[in-house]
């Protein structure tokens, strides 16, 4: 894997920062290259000013950027300081640098608006335990991009009870408080920035959560990326039929009617789709960003809409006593839930769930 460098590491914490990142990565047979435009890049670290966060606009979405920044105290909240730096660099996470004394604090920002705090550790082990949580990030594989095919049924256009159900689901995820706001990235970023995003990522916000619903064996309906939960109506545009996935191409297959102009389904739709596949009893999923108390989880907080993540949660409900009503608890970031009926689904979360995801 090909890394590189931007931004300013002038002061001595930041240029200490940068040569131990350097030297961990190489020593684990990674390739450090001067050009930040060589097209083979994976990982690229942009050191920003808090102040005025200049973006690294990368050339591919498989590129994974790490913006890091220094203050010179903790704020009282880290999450609500970082996270427009996280958004404004056009990052995938953040590493947040505070002053505390004679050393320096490391904080992990992630896109989930989660954060944690790295243990304490000096020198090489400091370095080798923040490769251990980047690698896997930096390395994992986006399946995101879409393919809209014209081809759904006519009596299916203006969507059946299925819809009707997800729609539904949805306002209930809204009355109990699990769909927070869609994060205003428009506020946050300039139009060129915006248009940088939905040209790589073919979103125009941030929302978090999504759910699904079984039409029949090969297809699922799902709720859009980016979409408001609580007001799903237009097929094609909130609710969309997946109806496979092409593994040579990375890309998901969605049914659409004709003469609409489609949103792209949610990042999630892979993991969705490698559920239905292996478990035909599953009838509905429900992703949320809440945790309950003693479930399984995943070991790696990979990102959205990356193969691995989808993999990781499916290994777990492959073991799960019964994969058609598991819980899976995704490291950092929250849950996915599966049953028989969104209704079932709904039953066992009103019995209880912690709002705030633990971060570790």
């Amino acid at each position: 894997m090909k890394f590189t460098f931007v931004g300013d590491r002038g002061d001595p914490a930041l240029t200490r920062t940068a040569e131990g990142l350097r030297n961990v990565f190489t020593r684990h047979g990674h390739q450090y290259v001067d050009d930040p435009d060589d097209p083979a890049l994976r990982l690229v670290f942009n050191f920003i000013d808090p102040a005025k966060p200049r973006p690294y606009r990368r050339k591919a979405k498989a590129v994974f950027v790490v913006s890091i920044a220094l203050v010179d105290q903790r704020p009282e909240n880290v999450l609500r300081q970082a996270y427009p730096l996280l958004v404004r660099s056009l990052a995938n996470l953040c590493l947040y640098l505070v002053r505390e004394g004679d050393h320096v604090a490391t904080y992990f920002v992630t896109l989930e608006q989660g954060y944690y705090r790295i243990p304490e550790r000096e020198g090489d082990r400091y370095f080798e335990y923040i490769y251990e949580r980047l690698h896997p990030l930096a390395s994992s594989q986006l399946v995101i991009d879409n393919e809209f095919q014209p081809d759904l049924p006519r009596e299916l256009w203006e969507g059946d009870s299925l819809t009707r159900q997800l729609s539904e689901a949805g306002k209930r995820l809204d009355a109990l408080n699990l769909l927070p706001a869609p994060f205003p990235i428009h506020e946050m970023v300039d139009a060129r920035d915006l248009r940088h995003i939905e040209r790589l990522y073919g979103i125009g916000g941030l929302s978090y959560g999504n759910l699904s619903v079984r039409k029949d064996r090969p297809r699922f309906w799902m709720s859009a990326s980016g979409v408001d939960k609580s007001n799903m109506k237009a097929v094609g545009r909130d609710i969309l039929m997946v109806k496979g996935f092409d593994p040579e191409r990375n890309v998901m297959l969605l049914s659409v009617p004709p003469n609409v102009t489609p949103r792209r389904v949610s990042v999630d739709a892979i993991e969705h789709w490698m559920i239905y596949t292996e478990h035909p009893q599953v009838g509905a999923i429900v992703h949320v960003h809440a945790w309950m108390e003693d479930i399984s989880s995943t070991t790696i907080n990979y990102p959205c809409g990356t193969i691995q993540l989808a993999q990781a949660v499916a290994d777990v409900v492959r073991q799960a006593p019964d994969p058609a009503r598991a819980v899976v608890g995704l490291k950092n970031h929250g849950l996915t839930i599966t049953g028989p009926t969104l209704h079932d689904i709904f039953n066992r979360l009103e019995e209880g769930f912690i709002r705030q995801v633990p971060m570790s």
